[in-house]
């Protein structure tokens, strides 16, 4: 296993991401207790020593099924992470109760690691807002000792980050971003990385994978990818990325079955970071999976011709995210910070914004399209 130099700790390189667990029945509820035990088990054995849950992993039983299962193994032999969730704004005034109540859950004292979870545009403002009082608790639990190291994980903008940053990046000893070499022009993270990097704040990676997009891609891109490297798998090669960005310390898998586990800890027995020439290839295949999105340049001719005022641009990104990725909760998160006026069933199929794309591209029938798939 490879270690990663984090403060005064060495911390493996790949950890366990307790947020797609062996399931009984197909339930996210229903977590497959004896199989999580196998699989800790031999994680331990083949040296991962990091393990990263959440209050509402799997209808929030993930914290209960880690915590008993690393109960088995002495506290010092592993290092534990859960987060805030503030995903649900809902949750904001409740940070004592539910910190107090994640500690009983997982049947721990202190949290090594524990982060303000997916910071992005739709609890920004609450996650700065000063009435609920969450960065004070928490920075008072890390100086009581009940938080070893405080971070955050983001889902946000660039600029979601910045403003996060400007307020608590003094006390923020890491931070959870998705990264892997599809996102690193598709969601800006090539920015963020750099933006990080500068700051000296170590980067921990979620979604490598791309919720399993990369671990299986089509046949030509497979052999395209063979004559580089013929002994290394598909999925090998999105670890290997990330084994090549500056500032990455733990990567993150949310593994499912025994299967996963022994092949992205053979992966991890060894840096094998990628040439230039390797890279090059690999965001080429990223650009080319990319290629049916918008062709959006964010040059905003259209907003000024728009009379329902929407931001048209950023509507687009989101629409080519939620496309790209099938749904999932980023497109619909992110439209919960824009007033339903804004929205994309706002349009009114006028057409006008169309007139002055230089890119020509249909908005209406993008918007409408937008608006049946968020609803479906």
């Amino acid at each position: 296993m490879i270690y990663k130099k984090f403060q005064d700790l060495e911390l493996s390189a790949l950890g366990l991401g307790a947020m797609r667990l062996p399931l009984t029945d197909g339930n996210d509820a229903h977590i497959d207790v004896p199989a999580v035990e196998e699989m800790v088990a031999y994680a331990m054995e083949k040296g991962i020593n990091y393990y990263d849950t959440a209050w509402g992993y799997h209808d929030g039983n993930s914290e209960t099924v880690m915590g008993s299962t690393l109960a088995k193994y002495p506290r010092d032999s592993f290092y534990l992470a859960s987060k805030f969730p503030g995903y649900d704004l809902s949750n904001m005034p409740k940070v004592q109760e539910i910190f107090e109540k994640q500690l009983e859950k997982c049947g721990v004292e202190y949290f090594d690691f524990y982060l303000f979870h997916n910071v992005c545009e739709m609890n920004i403002d609450a996650y700065l807002d000063e009435k609920y009082g969450i960065f004070k608790y928490l920075l008072a639990q890390k100086q009581a000792g009940r938080i070893r190291h405080l971070g955050f994980s983001v889902h946000g903008s660039l600029d979601v980050l910045k403003r996060f940053l400007a307020a608590y990046g003094d006390h923020m000893e890491f931070c959870q971003m998705q990264l892997n070499y599809v996102d690193w022009s598709f969601q800006d993270a090539k920015a963020k990385v750099e933006l990080l990097n500068e700051l000296s704040i170590p980067i921990w990676v979620m979604e490598p994978l791309r919720g399993g997009k990369l671990a299986k891609l089509p046949e030509a891109v497979g052999e395209t990818l063979q004559t580089l490297r013929p002994d290394e798998t598909v999925p090998a090669w999105a670890f290997r990325f990330l084994q090549t960005l500056p500032g990455v310390t733990v990567t993150l898998s949310g593994m499912s079955n025994m299967e996963q586990l022994r092949a992205n800890i053979r992966t991890f027995e060894e840096e094998k970071p990628l040439s230039e020439t390797e890279m090059r290839a690999l965001l080429g295949i990223a650009d080319g999976m990319l290629g049916g999105r918008l062709p959006c340049t964010a040059c905003h001719y259209c907003v000024s011709h728009c009379p329902k005022g929407l931001d048209i641009p950023r509507l687009l990104d989101l629409y080519n995210e939620h496309v790209f990725t099938g749904g999932g909760f980023i497109a619909p998160m992110a439209l919960m910070a824009i007033p339903p006026e804004k929205h994309p069933s706002a349009c009114i199929g006028c057409r006008s914004c169309e007139k002055v794309c230089p890119q020509q591209i249909r908005i209406s029938e993008a918007m409408s399209d937008f608006t049946e798939k968020l609803n479906a």
